[in-house]
């Protein structure tokens, strides 16, 4: 019995140490962060990450705020109460959304984002395809990224990209942390995720791929 109960209890360890090992780094935005300031989050999307346990997943990227290095991680810690504008930079291709409501944009200030300096508040994806969105449920927040043109020159097929050189839209909005600690998930709906089922799983439930959260820190 004492055998077997030690089995057990190094199993339980394993699989907790195997999870710690393999969740992916956080990025911290409060480091040097000066209480009042706008924080600038720069990201981008890329089709494939090309590298790692799974290179062809789709996946975010995060530029570290110090070093603007491209960091594979969905793990990013930010200030509480504070404006944070955002810059993704996206670099997949599109289809059109199976629910047109995921191509309204929501919770940011305004309820408006920007697309190479253009305003706009929703995206048709039957005339301009969705490669993905940025959606945080619990905050309302939701942005429609539209895809780009694989048939056009400069196409990235392995992040991460360079938006000096390769193909994308730049899309712009703010939004602000909730006063409250804690962490908020964001991911990406369909049409991201439409080779899983209900659009979810693979790229879609992985932590540093498709899958995140908002760790907000007083």
């Amino acid at each position: 019995m004492l055998g077997l109960f030690a089995v057990v209890a190094f199993l339980v360890v394993w699989t907790a140490m195997s999870f710690v090992a393999t969740e992916p780094a956080t990025v911290s935005f409060i480091k040097g962060h000066s209480p009042g300031a706008p924080v600038h989050l720069v990201a981008q999307t890329d089709g494939a990450v090309g590298t790692g346990a799974h290179p062809t997943w789709v996946s975010y990227q995060v530029e570290t705020p110090q070093s603007r290095k491209w960091v594979h991680t969905t793990l990013w810690q930010l200030p509480a109460n504070t404006r944070i504008d955002v810059t993704i930079y996206q670099f997949d291709s599109g289809s059109p959304l199976r629910n047109q409501q995921w191509g309204r944009v929501t919770g940011t200030i305004g309820n408006s984002a920007t697309i190479t300096g253009t305003t706009f508040q929703v995206v048709n994806s039957y005339q301009h395809t969705v490669g993905h969105t940025f959606t945080v449920p619990t905050l309302g927040i939701n942005v429609p990224l539209r895809g780009v043109d694989t048939s056009k020159k400069g196409f990235c097929t392995s992040g991460p990209c360079n938006p000096k050189t390769q193909l994308h839209h730049t899309v712009t909005f703010s939004f602000k942390t909730p006063k409250l600690p804690g962490n908020y998930r964001f991911q990406c709906f369909i049409p991201c995720g439409a080779g899983h089922y209900a659009g979810n799983g693979g790229p879609m439930q992985t932590l540093g791929y498709m899958g995140g959260f908002l760790e907000v820190q007083a």
